[in-house]
C-alpha cells in the first residue's frame, strides 16, 4: 500500500524537488504551500497540491482534515516550509521576528501535533524536519533565522525520544547552501533591514559573501535524496547533513572549536 506524504513548502526549491522525487518512487504525495499557482506543474507527477498557510490554524486544520479524509492517514510529514529573515537582531522588527518563528517553528510543530495521533494509532510514522547547518552554527545578521532552526533541532530531539515507542521516527535534515528562492529573498532582506544602519558595513560585507556563495551551491535534488534516504532507512540516522564539503567541514569545526575560535573563523570569512 502506498505511503501518504505531506510536504510543506512544495512550491519551490527543496520542497518541490522532494515532492517530485517521492511521487516518482511510488508515494502518494500531497504538496502544500500558500502559492497554488506555483504547484500546478506538480499535477503531472500525480502530486495533489493543497493550499496551506502554516501560520494559520484554520488553514492547517483544513489541510490535515482533507488529507485524512481522502487518504486515511498521513504516514510521512516533511516540514519544509520556511524562510530566512536576515538583518541585525537590533534592526529586525519584533513582529517580523515573531513571524519568522511562526513559520519555521510553530507551523512545523502544529502540523506534527495533528499528524501524530494517527501515526501512533498505526504504529508507524516519519516526521522529517528540514533544518539547516544554520541550526547548529549561528552567523552574524541571521540571529532570528538561526533561533528558529536551533529551536527546530531541539524540538526534534525531544520529540524523537517521546514518540519512538510508537514506531515513529523523527529525522532532522541539515542542508547547507542550496539553490532556491531562499537565498535571494534573504539577501534582499538583509540590505533592506541593516544596509543603512549602524551595521551597514557588516551588512555590505555579508551581502558580498552571500553573492559569491550563489555559485556552485547544491541543487535541491541533493537534499530531496537525503529525505528519501531517511524515510526508507529501517534504522534512520537522527540527522542527515548536506553533502557539500563546506557544510560538513563547518559542522565538524563547530564540534571541536571553542566559541571564540569559531567566532574568529566566521568573521575571517566576512571581508
Amino acid at each position: 500500500m502506498k505511503k501518504t506524504v505531506l510536504i510543506t513548502g512544495a512550491s519551490a526549491g527543496i520542497g518541490k524537488a522532494t515532492a517530485i522525487l517521492l511521487a516518482q518512487n511510488g508515494y502518494n504525495v500531497y504538496g502544500a504551500a500558500r502559492r497554488m499557482e506555483k504547484m500546478q506543474d506538480l499535477v503531472a507527477y500525480g502530486i495533489k497540491p493543497i493550499a496551506l498557510d502554516v501560520t494559520q490554524e484554520e488553514s492547517i486544520q483544513d489541510g490535515i482534515i482533507r488529507i485524512l479524509k481522502e487518504a486515511g492517514s498521513i504516514d510521512i510529514l516533511v516540514n519544509n516550509a520556511g524562510f530566512g529573515l536576515e538583518g541585525a537582531i537590533e534592526d529586525v522588527a519584533i513582529d517580523d521576528a515573531r513571524y519568522q518563528l511562526e513559520v519555521n517553528v510553530f507551523g512545523a510543530m502544529r502540523l506534527a501535533q495533528l499528524v501524530l495521533p494517527k501515526m501512533r494509532e498505526n504504529k508507524y510514522g516519519k516526521i522529517i524536519n528540514i533544518s539547516s547547518v544554520g541550526g547548529k552554527i549561528a552567523f552574524p545578521l541571521g540571529g532570528w533565522y538561526h533561533a528558529s532552526k536551533f529551536a527546530l533541532e531541539a524540538l526534534s530531539d525531544s520529540m524523537r525520544t517521546e514518540v519512538r515507542e510508537f514506531g515513529i521516527d523523527v529525522i532532522v535534515v541539515e542542508p547547507g547552501a542550496t539553490k532556491s528562492e531562499w537565498g535571494t529573498i534573504a539577501t534582499d532582506n538583509l540590505m533592506k533591514t541593516s544596509g543603512h544602519t549602524a551595521y551597514k558595513d557588516l551588512a555590505a560585507k555579508t551581502h558580498k559573501v552571500f553573492t559569491q556563495l550563489s555559485n556552485g551551491i547544491a541543487e535541491p535534488i541533493v537534499i530531496a535524496k537525503l529525505v528519501k534516504k531517511g524515510i526508507e532507512a529501517k534504522n534512520p540516522k537522527t540527522r542527515y547533513a548536506g553533502t557539500e564539503m563546506n557544510a560538513r567541514v563547518l559542522l565538524i569545526l563547530r564540534k571541536i572549536l571553542s566559541d571564540k575560535l569559531m567566532d574568529r573563523l566566521i568573521m575571517s570569512q566576512i571581508k
